[in-house]
C-alpha cells in the first residue's frame, strides 16, 4: 500500500492560504516589536503603524507569504501526516495505525527540521519587506557600527533612503540578496530557525492531537469543526509562546541588512541582545504570538481538516 497521500498537501494549502489572511497584521506587528525600534509595546507599535502607514502597513508584505507559506504549509502538513504513515508502516506494517505519542513527536522534530530548508528564505524576504520603514531602517543603520568618523554610528551620507524602500516587491528582495550576499544569504537566521521549529513544531501537532482527543465528543466519526477550531488555536498559542525567544534571535539575524549588518551570528545577536537590553528582549511579541497564534493555527487546521474531508469524501 502508497504510504503517500496527496490530499494532505492540498489541505495544508487551503489550510495555510487561510492562516495567512487572518494572521498578517499581527505578524507584522510581531516583526516590528522584535527586530524594530522605538515601540514602547504592543498597542503603541499597532498605533504608530496605523498613524504613519495606515491599514496598508499591517499588509506590507502580504503577497509574498501569501504565495510562498501557503506552499510551505502545504509541505509542512503534508510531510508530516506522510511522515507519520511511513512510521507506522515501519513499526506496525500497517500505515492506517494511529501514531502513539513517541512516534508523533518524531514526526513533528522531522518536520520542524524540514521546514527550515524552504521556510528560511520565505520568513527571510517577508521580514524584509515587512521592516522597510525609514524610522526602522535608520535605527538599525545608527546601531551598526563604526565608520570613518570613529564615533560608533553611521555616517549620515549613509542613511540617504529619501523615503524609498530598499526592495521594491519580493522578486527584486531575493535578487538583491542573491546579487549582494549569495545563496548564503536566504538562509541568514536559519540556524536560529531550527532552535525554533524543532521544537516548535512539538508543541504544534502534539497539543492540537490531545486537545482534539478531549474536545472530540464520543461516538463521532469526525471531530467537530468548533473542536478543531479550539484545538488549532490553543496548540498555536502554545507553540509561538514558547518559541519566542528563537523567533526573536531569528526575526534579528534576517532583519539585519548587509550593509548595516550589527550580528555576526547566532551567539553574538544573543550576547548583544541581552547587554543591551536585558533579559526581556527574548520575550518581546510574546503577547502578540499569543494572540496571533489563536486565529492563525485555529484557521490553519479548520482548513485543514475540513478540506481533508472535503477530498476523501469525493
Amino acid at each position: 500500500m502508497n504510504c503517500f497521500h496527496l490530499d494532505d498537501f492540498l489541505a495544508g494549502w487551503i489550510g495555510g492560504a487561510s492562516s495567512v489572511i487572518v494572521g498578517h497584521p499581527l505578524d507584522t506587528v510581531k516583526t516590528r516589536l522584535q527586530a524594530g525600534k522605538g515601540y514602547k509595546n504592543t498597542l503603541h507599535c499597532v498605533l504608530q503603524i496605523y498613524r504613519k502607514e495606515t491599514v496598508a502597513g499591517f499588509f506590507k508584505g502580504l503577497s509574498f507569504p501569501l504565495a510562498s507559506i501557503t506552499v510551505y504549509n502545504s509541505v509542512v502538513f503534508g510531510f508530516f501526516n506522510n511522515t507519520q504513515r511511513v512510521i507506522s508502516k515501519f513499526r506496525h506494517g500497517d500505515e492506517r495505525q494511529p501514531c502513539g505519542m513517541l512516534d508523533m513527536t518524531l514526526a513533528s522534530m522531522l518536520t520542524g527540521l524540514m521546514s527550515v530548508g524552504l521556510g528560511a528564505p520565505v520568513d527571510l524576504v517577508k521580514i524584509r519587506l515587512q521592516m522597510q520603514t525609514l524610522p526602522c531602517l535608520a535605527e538599525n543603520l545608527s546601531l551598526a557600527g563604526t565608520t570613518g568618523n570613529g564615533n560608533g554610528n553611521i555616517a549620515v551620507r549613509s542613511v540617504t533612503l529619501q523615503g524609498q524602500p530598499t526592495y521594491r516587491g519580493p522578486i527584486h528582495c531575493i535578487s538583491s540578496i542573491l546579487r549582494t550576499e549569495g545563496i548564503r544569504g536566504l538562509y541568514r537566521g536559519a540556524g536560529a530557525m531550527v532552535l525554533r521549529d524543532v521544537p516548535g513544531y512539538t508543541l504544534y501537532f502534539i497539543p492540537y492531537a490531545l486537545f482534539r482527543r478531549w474536545l472530540s465528543s464520543e461516538g463521532r466519526s469526525s471531530p467537530h469543526p468548533c473542536s478543531i477550531w479550539v484545538s488549532g488555536g490553543l496548540a498555536g498559542s502554545i507553540s509561538w509562546v514558547t518559541a519566542t525567544p528563537a523567533d526573536v534571535v531569528k526575526s534579528r539575524l534576517q532583519a539585519d541588512a548587509l550593509h548595516a549588518r550589527k550580528y555576526r551570528g547566532i551567539v553574538h545577536c544573543i550576547v548583544q541582545s541581552y547587554k543591551t537590553e536585558g533579559i526581556h528582549v527574548f520575550f518581546r511579541g510574546a503577547s502578540v504570538n499569543a494572540i496571533r497564534g489563536f486565529p492563525m493555527s485555529a484557521t490553519m487546521f479548520l482548513g485543514y481538516e475540513l478540506s481533508l474531508q472535503f477530498f476523501r469524501g469525493l
